[in-house]
């Protein structure tokens, strides 16, 4: 798989080009805006995001949600607003309600609701437009626009670790 060039616009403003003509990219592509389990990933993320950088991995995410409810949230990559889906469907990213439903994401989603409620991360917006049924999914891409790598969530909360990640962008095969 390929991805072709392009110039995507954060929340904030910022262009960033796909592929990164001087790095790997690390595209995620999340749910909503205050998601409980994707807050906990995206988290653990920040923790890490400068060894991410020092691995030269630059991080884009994608939500379905508006810009007005990316813009707060604090994070230290490249957030995409894709209200339309339309990047989700170009890189096959599905909904289901196995998103929800798989036993597997209820730790993460208990764990990602209680945060919320305790202040600790700010919550979702009560309706939202895309749903809350989005499967997660990474892909990892070099500076010449090869998909070296990807994931396709099964659940809510199955997508690549940092330490997968960093794994990833270590191997003989990726470089």
């Amino acid at each position: 798989m390929r991805v072709d060039e392009r110039e995507l616009v954060t929340v904030t403003g910022e262009r960033v080009p796909v592929p990164d003509p001087e790095r790997l990219v690390h595209l995620q592509f999340r749910r909503f805006a205050g998601c409980p389990v994707c807050n906990l990933h995206l988290r653990s993320v920040v923790r890490r995001h400068d060894e991410i950088v020092a691995a030269g991995i630059r991080e884009v995410v994608f939500f379905h949600s508006p810009e007005d409810e990316l813009r707060d949230h604090g994070l230290p990559f490249a957030v995409i607003a894709d209200p339309g889906r339309r990047h989700y469907r170009e890189f096959g990213v599905e909904s289901g309600r196995r998103a929800l439903l798989d036993p597997r994401a209820w730790g993460a989603i208990v764990r990602g609701s209680a945060l919320t409620l305790v202040g600790k991360y700010r919550p979702p917006a009560v309706k939202q437009e895309g749903g809350r049924l989005g499967l997660p999914a990474d892909f990892l891409v070099d500076p010449g626009g090869h998909v070296l790598a990807h994931k396709y969530g099964e659940h809510a909360d199955d997508q690549w670790s940092v330490d997968e990640l960093l794994a990833l962008a270590r191997t003989e095969a990726v470089r």
